[in-house]
C-alpha cells in the first residue's frame, strides 16, 4: 500500500467564536505569536512526510491561498534590503517538494462533506485530515500526525487521533469506545458524536487528528443529512467500523482548542515561551505580573 502524502484541510467554517475578528479574516489565520493556526498545521503533516495540501476553503478565504503562494514583491523588497533571514523565513512557508491545491466548498455541509470534496484529488490513496483549530503541539519528539503515520504504516488502518477528555466535556467531542485492550493503540468498536456525560461510553475523544482509508468516501456518499443539513463524518467512520478495523491513538502531546478563546490564548501563551526572539522577555513579563 501507499505511503500517506495527501492531507485534507478543511478551512470553509465562518469562525463564529471569534467575531468580530473573523470578519473579514479566516479564523485559521489567527497567528499565535508571528505564525497562523494554518501554517502550524501543514508544518505538522510536513514533519510526517506529507507532501500535497489539500484546502477545502469557501467565501473569505483568499488569504490562505495568498498566504501560502509565493510573495514576488515582497522577496524582491526583501532581498533588495539584504533582509536574508527574514527572505528565508517567507521562503520557508511551502518547503520545496510540498503542492497546495484549493478546492471550493460551495456550500456549507458538514465536516463529512468536505472531506467529500476532496475525493477526485485523493483517488484510491489513504489521507490525513487535520483540523487547524485544534493545535497539537509535542516540542520533544515527533509531531503528533508523524505519530500517527507510524501507526498507520504499522496496521494499514483507518486512525482517529484521540485524548482522554474529563467526562464531564464529553458533549463537546466525537467519543469512541474500543476493544479492552491497554496500550496507545485500541480497535475502535463505536464512535458517536457528542453524547451527554451519562451516556459516553468512554472518555476517548476525536481531536482534530485522523487518517483516513478511501472507503470513507462511500461511506459519506450514503449519508442521510442530520441536523442543519450537514454531512457528519463521525457518522461515516461510524459506518466504515462494519467494514474495515479502525483504530484510536492517544498521542503523545498537547492539544490547544484553538477554536476557543481560552484555548487560543493558552497556546499564545506556551508558544511565546518557546519563541527564540521572545521568550524570554515574555516569561520575565509573566513573572512581574504574577
Amino acid at each position: 500500500m501507499k505511503k500517506v502524502t495527501k492531507a485534507v484541510f478543511p478551512v470553509a467554517g465562518m469562525g463564529t467564536r471569534f467575531l468580530p475578528a473573523t470578519k473579514a479574516s479566516p479564523k485559521e489565520m489567527l497567528p499565535i505569536v508571528d505564525k497562523p493556526l494554518i501554517q502550524y498545521a501543514v508544518e505538522e503533516a510536513v514533519a510526517a512526510g506529507i507532501t500535497d495540501m489539500i484546502f477545502i476553503t469557501g467565501r473569505t478565504k483568499r488569504s490562505i491561498e495568498d498566504h501560502f503562494d509565493k510573495a514576488y514583491e515582497l522577496e524582491t523588497e526583501l532581498e533588495a534590503r539584504g533582509k536574508k533571514e527574514m527572505l528565508a523565513l517567507v521562503q520557508r512557508t511551502v518547503p520545496k517538494g510540498v503542492n497546495c491545491i484549493y478546492i471550493r466548498q460551495s456550500e456549507a455541509l458538514g465536516l463529512g462533506h468536505a472531506v467529500l470534496c476532496a475525493a477526485p484529488v485523493i483517488g484510491d490513496e489513504a489521507f490525513a485530515v487535520i483540523l487547524a483549530d485544534d493545535l497539537l503541539d509535542n516540542p520533544d519528539s515527533a509531531s503528533i500526525m508523524e505519530q500517527m503515520v507510524g501507526v498507520y504504516n504499522y496496521n494499514r488502518c483507518s486512525v482517529l487521533g484521540t485524548m482522554n477528555v474529563p467526562r464531564e466535556e464529553t458533549r463537546q467531542y466525537g467519543i469512541v469506545s474500543t476493544e479492552a485492550q491497554q496500550g496507545d493503540v485500541q480497535r475502535v468498536t463505536g464512535i458517536i458524536e457528542k453524547p451527554k456525560p451519562e451516556d459516553a461510553p468512554t472518555t476517548q475523544a476525536v481531536v482534530g487528528r485522523y487518517i483516513l482509508t478511501p472507503r470513507i468516501f462511500d461511506h459519506i456518499r450514503a449519508l442521510q443529512p442530520g441536523a442543519g443539513g450537514e454531512y457528519q463524518l463521525t457518522d461515516a467512520i461510524a459506518a466504515l467500523l462494519k467494514d474495515e478495523a479502525v483504530l484510536s491513538y492517544q498521542f503523545k502531546g498537547v492539544r490547544y482548542d484553538c477554536g476557543s478563546k481560552l484555548g487560543y490564548l493558552k497556546a499564545t501563551i506556551e508558544l511565546g515561551l518557546r519563541h527564540p526572539e521572545i521568550g524570554e522577555e515574555f516569561a520575565a513579563y509573566l513573572a512581574e505580573r504574577s
